[in-house]
């Protein structure tokens, strides 16, 4: 988006007889499945500025006591199951993946398994036995029932309280994207397989919420002159093949997948992040906009991104990871050099024979 388009949406702000766009009210309205609520939330408190370094030497990029308070308000709220959309969309994604597989999993565990997203797809024929772990206690105790004899675990994500060689099968579901040692986490998950376990995980990736950034940080330039992080930092998939196999796992499946939400407009977009404990947690982050900056980014969101139907959109994109804990029963690659044919001799071998030719005749 050019400064120039940027400078008519919002000149249109300044100009007489021009409406603003609305502020937030108690109000809701549905344009789209799944429904989009307004409703005031509490303000966050302000953060640390910086960034820490914790005693590994790992960059310390998220907040994670913020992270819990915030997926704890979330599970507070009445209405809490209307913000699940998203949740359960990619739960029975990667459910998906795992009957693909054909196999029984004995024992499985679902890290950051919240209200068991991933397990309410799935049955005992394919899990016998689950562990379900979240950093908030009050998701936990927002579980739902399933036919998996399942048992749930307070744990962070980062710190992994079980024993090498484990579990049959490892999933999660949209909570590795907060974790600020991910290569940490994935090796985690690889020593508490067992030999032959797989790993089958979904993250947001770093397109998530493209729309909300660039027109906050329009915004923010155009009204304060500068911008400051306002949606979180998100790997790259790029990234995530090399992180997998420098966490042992081989047998790599990596792919991408796009979930696109419609909402009437900018406020319902941070009100529904909010509603899922998804909102921003990293340190270096603001706590609070000026309602100015929120007008004029609510402005440039519907300039560039908004439908004939005067709704606006949000883009999640979706990191899907596979990766197999080795085990000599696996398929390998040959050994360099042993092949005994060369990529020359193809033109040859895929011509027919005279023999072929009289047996066609």
């Amino acid at each position: 988006m050019s400064s120039r388009v940027c400078g008519r949406v919002l000149q249109r702000l300044h100009t007489p007889g021009s409406a603003p766009p609305a502020a937030p009210s108690g109000s809701w309205s549905r344009i789209s499945s799944p429904s989009c609520r307004l409703r005031a939330g509490p303000r966050s408190e302000p953060p640390s500025r910086g960034l820490a370094v914790t005693g590994r030497g790992t960059m310390n990029v998220f907040n994670r006591e913020m992270k819990k308070r915030q997926k704890n308000w979330a599970a507070s709220l009445q209405d809490g199951h209307q913000y699940d959309y998203l949740r359960d969309e990619v739960g029975s994604r990667v459910a998906d993946r795992v009957y693909d597989i054909a196999r029984t999993f004995p024992l499985a565990l679902d890290i950051g398994g919240g209200k068991s997203h991933i397990a309410e797809h799935l049955n005992k024929d394919v899990v016998e036995r689950l562990f379900l772990t979240d950093v908030s206690e009050k998701t936990l105790k927002q579980s739902r029932r399933t036919e998996i004899p399942t048992t749930c675990v307070l744990a962070d994500e980062e710190f992994l309280p079980f024993k090498e060689n484990t579990f049959d099968l490892v999933v999660s579901s949209l909570s590795l994207h907060w974790i600020n040692d991910l290569p940490g986490a994935l090796k985690q998950i690889h020593q508490v397989l067992k030999p032959d376990g797989v790993f089958i995980g979904a993250m947001v990736g770093g397109e998530t919420l493209y729309e909300l950034r660039c027109s906050l940080q329009l915004a923010e330039t155009e009204r304060e002159g500068g911008f400051s992080p306002h949606v979180s930092p998100y790997t790259a998939v790029t990234d995530l093949g090399n992180l997998l196999g420098q966490a042992g796992f081989n047998m790599l499946t990596v792919d991408i997948d796009e979930v696109q939400v419609q909402y009437p407009g900018i406020i319902e977009v941070m009100t529904d992040l909010q509603g899922m404990g998804e909102s921003n947690c990293a340190w270096n982050r603001r706590s609070l906009l000026h309602r100015d900056t929120v007008l004029a980014a609510a402005a440039i969101y519907k300039e560039m991104y908004g439908d004939e139907d005067g709704s606006v959109p949000a883009t999640f994109e979706i990191l899907y990871m596979i990766g197999w804990k080795p085990h000599e029963s696996q398929s390998r690659p040959a050994k360099r050099g042993s092949a005994t044919a060369s990529f020359g001799d193809l033109s040859k071998i895929s011509q027919p024979t005279s023999a072929d030719k009289s047996q066609s005749r």
